[in-house]
């Protein structure tokens, strides 16, 4: 049964992790210290302790509440597509990442850039685990998409046999699931071009070329699509204002 204690205790987290987002977003990720926290909530440094062991444990703990903030936007978009509707689904989550990103891009830098280090990186922490429930998000969709309509992949013996056994540990010790490894390499490939387009954008590294990177962005969906058999939607766009 959860005490009057606990609940402060946990409106008190809630409030040090908003006031932490706040810092990170309106003055960058250097700005995040304990004392500046504490000065925003009318705290003294020293009182945060009794709540995260140092400032790695924070920003670790508001790292992990940023990946349940995206993965939920992430199900709420999949969710809101018919459940036979894979093409939809793709779609769907691809460009809800996207959209989250670009509204976000200084979180998104905290979650995409540099790993933030915790007390001790060796241990599974709040972050780790969060991180790990926004992975499976995609690799559920595509372990769904292989099971109802398998898409062509290489034999093992067309895979590059320097990635071969980086595959085979991807698989076995992460994903735990037993698939051909020409399914985990179509999955990497799949995510390395999501992401790092998503990440291009977000950190402007496109701007020398594009005003609008979507089209782009667009373009990469329709691709990818192609190679796992789904088919390509064009985003739904906001209806013209009525000039009568």
């Amino acid at each position: 049964m959860e005490t009057r204690r606990d609940r402060l205790r946990a409106a008190t987290v809630k409030e040090i992790s908003e006031t932490a987002r706040w810092i990170l977003v309106e003055q960058g990720p250097e700005a995040v210290t304990l004392r500046a926290i504490a000065r925003e909530m009318g705290m003294t440094a020293p009182a945060l302790y009794r709540y995260f062991d140092s400032h790695g444990e924070l920003l670790r703990h508001l790292v992990g509440e940023l990946f349940n903030e995206l993965t939920d936007e992430l199900h709420a978009a999949m969710h809101a597509v018919p459940p036979g509707d894979m093409s939809g689904k793709f779609l769907a989550v691809s460009r809800q990442f996207r959209y989250w990103a670009l509204a976000h891009p200084r979180e998104y830098a905290l979650l995409f850039g540099a790993p933030v280090r915790g007390a001790d990186s060796e241990e599974v922490d709040f972050a780790d685990e969060c991180a790990r429930r926004f992975g499976w998000t995609f690799m559920t969709l595509f372990l769904e998409l292989w099971k109802k309509s398998p898409f062509p992949v290489p034999p093992d013996e067309d895979i590059d046999p320097a990635l071969l056994p980086q595959l085979r540990r991807y698989r076995d010790e992460v994903v735990e699931v037993e698939l051909p490894l020409g399914v985990i390499q179509e999955f990497l490939r799949c995510w390395i071009r999501l992401q790092g387009g998503v990440s291009l954008d977000v950190f402007g590294h496109l701007d020398f070329a594009l005003e609008d990177a979507e089209p782009m962005f667009e373009l990469m969906l329709r691709e990818t699509g192609e190679t796992l058999g789904l088919k390509y939607t064009p985003p739904a766009r906001p209806a013209p204002p009525d000039q009568g």
